[in-house]
């Protein structure tokens, strides 16, 4: 176990806040940002997770969610794409032998089975709009289970349809706990991110009513909370 708590992981920042989306909305939660990313998605919010870090060992990421926590056994392990490193299932595990609820949110370009099976996956489907549709492994439907979720950010009514068929040929609402759905918000363009022009939430939940779609709406309630640009919230 010395050698596992010696591996390390590149670690952008880790923060004690409020879970901000998912059916975990308004839990306590620590969250370990973990740095790097493949995907260039349009609408993209952590441009700073890219390429900044710092190299830390699982013992010294698990002291700090404990130091930080106030008592809070909720962790979730995110980026960038967490994936990419593969010290990061073994982090995930560690977190889950010490107790703790973990999740991890993922984009649905990573193979998902690396992690325990312990690990709630909230895995992020991406869209036409995305800029990334193609980067989507489908292979990890199937690997779904009923304590994960399915997450779609939507930047229009072409992603909206696609969304809803991609949901309705793979029954999702059927095979996860939920199918997440929010409305992408505006993005400036930068060197790497494209950016978009948002997609009105109320609109989106117009759709979604007169369909009688099987999925949970959300927003973002960590950006409505805080400045949407603050980090560590």
């Amino acid at each position: 176990m010395n050698d596992v708590m010696k591996t390390t992981c590149r670690v952008n920042e880790i923060f004690y806040s409020v879970q901000g989306e998912s059916t975990w909305a308004g839990e306590r939660c620590v969250f370990v940002r973990l740095t790097g990313c493949h995907l260039r998605c349009h609408y993209c919010d952590t441009e700073y997770a890219f390429r900044e870090g710092t190299a830390m060992t699982i013992e010294e990421i698990a002291a700090e969610v404990d130091r930080i926590g106030n008592g809070c056994d909720l962790v979730e392990v995110t980026g960038g794409e967490p994936l990419l490193q593969k010290s990061a299932a073994t982090l995930m595990k560690v977190l889950c032998d010490q107790g703790k609820t973990v999740m991890v949110e993922t984009s649905g370009a990573c193979d998902i089975s690396v992690c325990d099976s312990r690990v709630i996956r909230i895995m992020d489907l991406k869209s036409p709009g995305s800029g990334e549709v193609d980067r989507n492994d489908w292979a990890n439907i199937a690997k779904l289970s009923q304590q994960d979720e399915v997450k779609f950010v939507l930047c229009d009514r072409a992603d909206y349809e696609w969304a809803r068929d991609v949901i309705a040929e793979h029954q999702l609402d059927q095979k996860v706990k939920a199918v997440l759905i929010s409305a992408a918000g505006e993005m400036a363009g930068t060197n790497e991110i494209k950016g978009v022009a948002g997609l009105d939430p109320k609109v989106l939940t117009e759709w979604v009513l007169e369909d009688g779609l099987n999925v949970r709406m959300q927003v973002q309630m960590h950006k409505v909370i805080w400045d949407p640009m603050l980090r560590g919230v």
